[in-house]
């Protein structure tokens, strides 16, 4: 990981006076017409949420929001490229949790794939349940592999109450501007991962490299800055850093990775040094 370089701070807009969004594309009100309806009881049209996607046409400029009541979406659920401007919403206090089972690659492993711009997600649960919950076997018995619940590609995506689940590489947060507020993020091992333009904003990064044993060292960024004049990076800002047993901050994954943590709370889960 680079040095914290504090001219990024006015680059990406975080030390202003107000608390207005870091980017202008960030509004938390739109008309939604029509509204699609998820529910596995049977009671709507549409039972899983990758049908209600596909619902959606291609090329799409409005609005549309899909409504997805609460339950466990055992499904592998993917945005393609041809569908923006789509707000998937769970409702109810307990949160809609979607669950997949692969390990097979990055690219194929993800529970939740969007490629599409403009995209916002609010109150979700994201699981890729290959070796989550973790345990003292080293996760169920199962090797440490990658194993994503979450792949973002698409530029101007939002996460707002969301949350993600998994050991090693949950959330790859890949290319495009991104935002993630309030958002809970759980993993081992590289667990935030990518070449995002990314803020994250108030959220609970968990380690659980505790449940592997005491020999297991976490890592829970690997930024993927590869040129000296890209503009991705990771910022957190306010966050809470929990979790058992010990961790990095990160560790780089291309040559000019750049990640920083801003006004956060870091428990003494953390290696003293910060970065490997």
């Amino acid at each position: 990981m680079s040095k914290i370089l504090p001219f990024l701070f006015l680059f990406l807009g975080l030390v202003n006076g107000g608390g207005n969004p870091p980017y202008p594309w960030f509004h938390y009100e739109h008309v939604f017409s029509p509204a699609i309806y998820v529910d596995q009881s049977g009671f709507t049209k549409f039972k899983t949420i990758q049908s209600a996607i596909d619902a959606i046409p291609s090329n799409n400029l409005r609005w549309i929001c899909i409504f997805i009541m609460p339950g466990i979406y055992r499904e592998k659920v993917t945005i393609p490229s041809d569908k923006q401007y789509i707000y998937l919403k769970g409702v109810g206090i307990q949160r809609p949790t979607i669950v997949w089972d692969n390990s097979e690659s990055l690219v194929a492993s993800p529970t939740f794939t969007s490629y599409a711009d403009n995209i916002k997600v609010e109150k979700l649960q994201f699981v890729n349940s290959y070796n989550y919950p973790p345990m003292k076997s080293g996760g169920g018995g199962k090797p440490l592999k990658p194993a994503v619940a979450a792949m973002i590609t698409g530029d101007k995506t939002t996460f707002y109450e969301c949350s993600f689940a998994g050991v090693q590489d949950t959330l790859l947060d890949a290319q495009g501007r991104h935002y993630f507020k309030h958002c809970i993020i759980e993993g081992a091992i590289d667990f935030i991962f990518g070449a995002g333009q990314s803020i994250y904003e108030e959220c609970k990064i968990v380690v659980n490299a505790g449940s592997f044993g005491e020999r297991t060292t976490g890592y829970i960024t690997a930024q993927g800055r590869s040129g000296a004049y890209d503009s991705n990076a990771f910022v957190f800002k306010n966050c809470n850093v929990i979790g058992n047993g010990m961790a990095y901050l990160g560790r780089a994954w291309r040559s000019y990775a750049r990640t920083i943590f801003y006004n956060s709370s870091l428990s003494n889960i953390i290696v003293p040094q910060g970065n490997d």
